[in-house]
């Protein structure tokens, strides 16, 4: 009678423990996409494509131009005002992050620097004295009062204080813009934003390691980056060793159609398959786990009746 308990209470807490499981596993597949996606009431889907990007798209891609050169001589404006070169942060024996975004973004782009601040927290190496983190906005509109504004708030959420030197939130004209966007194989568009207004950009993310003779060494695409291939990528890097191509799966912004009222989600399909299939194939392992405790349950009831026949 002692085991028949003990094994009861195991299935219970088996069948909890599972529950448990599929709703973290629902909740792990469901909370990307709520990140990303606001209610049926806020935004709707666009046009359906099919297995073809949107003409749009087809300039927002990422070509990843490994072992060329960043344009070192394009001029920028850091976040203090001051007129810098993009070599002044190179040659001096350092690897640097780099990341394509602007400032004004509604969307990926917050998602991009938060997935980058997240792993460099969890790397044991320090921006100014290991490596360098230099984010370029791709709006010309944008001006350093916010740069400042965004690196006092990701430098806060690093919180890892006498690291702010090696933070970097430039600003520039569209000239030395395009020159950075087309060394690296950052494509973007402009797209109308809520007001009709061309002041959105379409486009992917994507980071990129550079060595400290300013080429590119690695590319990280999408908005979650792992602590360890990072760190292994900054280590290569500052001994200027060149990476390999990563599968080219992206994650896009998202802009405002005013034609049709609606906001279209540029966001890879993928995403949203991995994610059905996932909770397909947990739905079926509780089905079956639940199936087998009940058969279990059932033998020792029928346990339970026969000792209790047998003792009286």
């Amino acid at each position: 009678m002692i085991w028949q308990a003990t094994t009861t209470r195991k299935a219970k807490a088996r069948r909890s423990g599972l529950l448990a499981l599929v709703l973290g596993g629902a909740v792990s597949v469901v909370m990307p996409a709520i990140a990303q996606v606001s209610t049926y009431g806020d935004k709707q889907t666009g046009d359906q494509y099919g297995n073809e990007l949107p003409t749009v798209l087809k300039q927002a891609s990422i070509e990843q131009h490994l072992n060329r050169t960043l344009p070192l001589d394009a001029q920028f404006v850091d976040e203090t005002g001051k007129q810098v070169r993009l070599g002044d942060y190179f040659g001096k024996k350092k690897p640097a992050v780099l990341a394509m975004v602007y400032f004004n973004c509604p969307m990926l782009c917050s998602e991009e620097l938060d997935g980058l601040t997240q792993a460099l927290t969890m790397v044991h190496l320090d921006p100014d004295k290991d490596f360098d983190v230099i984010v370029v906005s791709i709006d010309p509109t944008d001006k350093p009062e916010v740069a400042a504004k965004k690196k006092t708030l990701y430098t806060r959420r690093y919180a890892r204080p006498g690291t702010e030197g090696g933070w970097h939130f430039l600003t520039g004209q569209q000239a030395a813009i395009d020159a950075v966007t087309q060394a690296v194989g950052f494509g973007y568009t402009k797209v109308p934003g809520p007001d009709g207004k061309l002041n959105q950009f379409a486009h992917a993310s994507a980071i990129q390691l550079v060595t400290p003779e300013g080429k590119v060494a690695q590319y990280y695409l999408g908005v979650e980056y792992s602590p360890k291939d990072m760190l292994l990528g900054l280590i290569e890097a500052s001994g200027n060793k060149i990476g390999s191509p990563v599968a080219n799966i992206l994650t896009y912004c998202y802009h405002y159609d005013p034609h049709r009222n609606k906001h279209s989600l540029i966001v890879a399909r993928i995403v949203q398959l991995g994610g059905m299939i996932t909770m397909a194939g947990l739905g079926g392992f509780m089905f079956l786990m639940f199936r087998k405790d009940i058969k279990l349950g059932r033998e020792q009831a029928l346990a339970r009746r026969r000792d209790d026949g047998t003792e009286s």
